[in-house]
């Protein structure tokens, strides 16, 4: 394999993209590049031939696709320009060091590691691989959702003022069903609080923008999985919880999580209040909601957001598709990426301090969890 250094990022033509796990959410990439303007789909990598199936049908039987049982044997033919990582959880730490060395163009998904010593340790070979122009991203498209979008933006007009307090609700289905059931299991996920709701810290970070100070959480798994066995083992993941999140200068932050809610209308709802206002969305029907204490007790304004620029909506209501529409750009004009490591380390740093709260039934300082 080439060493970075050795790797030019320039290029000419499409760009080409390789896969790097093709699951369900590798497919899901595989059909949001489909729709990206200057971008192929070149290459996967996955070791279960079924995956491999997938994404040549997601792909197109007709279209030329080189395929790998080995990520590195990916990294070593010279198809990909950018290379995505959507392997499970517990592989993103040795995949993106043999990415990162690789100097290619990368977007791993969320989360970024499993725990935050393996997150430093990307971060660390990032930095000590440098390329001009490389980008690397982090998948964290929740931000991309186009009511989340109308969220931050109002909060950063001011709507608001200073944000005291943020929200943010999902109640929604059971974990779905992965290759190998490696899913079920804390010790490949992070636990849920890192592997489903890195998302949810990662937008309390960003909407506050203050260092998070500590997290006290309450959570158990009571629904779900207890009747599955795996080699006879019984899942471990929780299925519901509360985190509150405390930040620099007093905001605090809260997730209301339940994961056997699927009768509900609205799978994500969030909530920013601030002296000023309110704004919150009902992010599955598309509904933002705008109101100003000057204006009087109960006067909002409420507007339909879509966005008219999403040409796939996939599984997140057009999210993948606005991330890597900014993926491409930062590539193709030598831009630094939006969503960074540093991002994806902080929102796991967050979901193991709320796992070790629920654990040990305390309060949890993020000092203790970051070092």
């Amino acid at each position: 394999m080439e060493h970075a250094a050795d790797r030019s990022t320039s290029h000419s033509g499409p760009l080409r993209y390789g896969i790097v796990g093709t699951g369900m959410m590798g497919c899901e990439h595989i059909a949001n590049i489909a729709h990206l303007e200057g971008a192929v789909v070149t290459a996967v990598s996955d070791p279960h031939p079924q995956s491999l199936d997938w994404a040549r049908l997601a792909v197109g039987l007709d279209q030329s696709l080189a395929t790998f049982a080995d990520h590195r044997d990916l990294l070593a033919s010279g198809e990909c320009d950018v290379v995505v990582i959507a392997s499970p959880n517990m592989t993103h730490h040795a995949v993106l060091l043999d990415v990162l060395d690789a100097g290619v163009h990368v977007l791993v998904e969320k989360p970024l590691c499993t725990t935050v010593e393996h997150c430093r340790e990307v971060i660390e070979r990032a930095e000590a691989t440098h390329v001009d122009g490389r980008v690397v991203w982090m998948g964290l498209e929740y931000r991309y959702m186009p009511p989340t979008q109308r969220v931050l933006a109002e909060v950063r007009a001011g709507v608001t003022g200073p944000v005291h307090m943020v929200a943010i609700r999902e109640h929604r289905f059971p974990f779905l069903v992965k290759v190998g059931d490696w899913n079920r299991f804390n010790r490949n996920t992070g636990g849920t609080l890192v592997e489903k709701c890195c998302h949810f810290f990662d937008l309390m970070n960003l909407v506050v923008d203050r260092t998070p100070l500590r997290v006290m959480a309450s959570g158990a798994q009571d629904v779900n999985h207890l009747d599955e066995r795996y080699g006879g083992e019984t899942p471990d993941i929780i299925d519901n919880a509360y985190v509150v999140v405390e930040y620099e200068g007093g905001a605090r932050a809260m997730l209301d999580l339940c994961m056997f809610a699927e009768a509900s209308r609205n799978e994500q709802e969030i909530s920013v209040v601030g002296a000023a206002g309110k704004v919150e969305a009902l992010v599955t029907e598309g509904v933002v909601r705008v109101g100003r204490r000057s204006d009087g007790i109960g006067r909002v304004t409420e507007s339909a957001i879509h966005d008219d620029s999403v040409r796939h909506v996939g599984l997140h209501h057009g999210a993948s598709y606005l991330e890597h529409v900014a993926l491409r750009d930062a590539i193709l004009t030598g831009g630094s990426p939006a969503v960074t490591l540093h991002d994806g380390l902080l929102s796991v740093a967050v979901g193991v301090a709320a796992q070790r709260s629920i654990e040990q039934r305390r309060v949890v300082e993020m000092s203790e969890v970051l070092g």
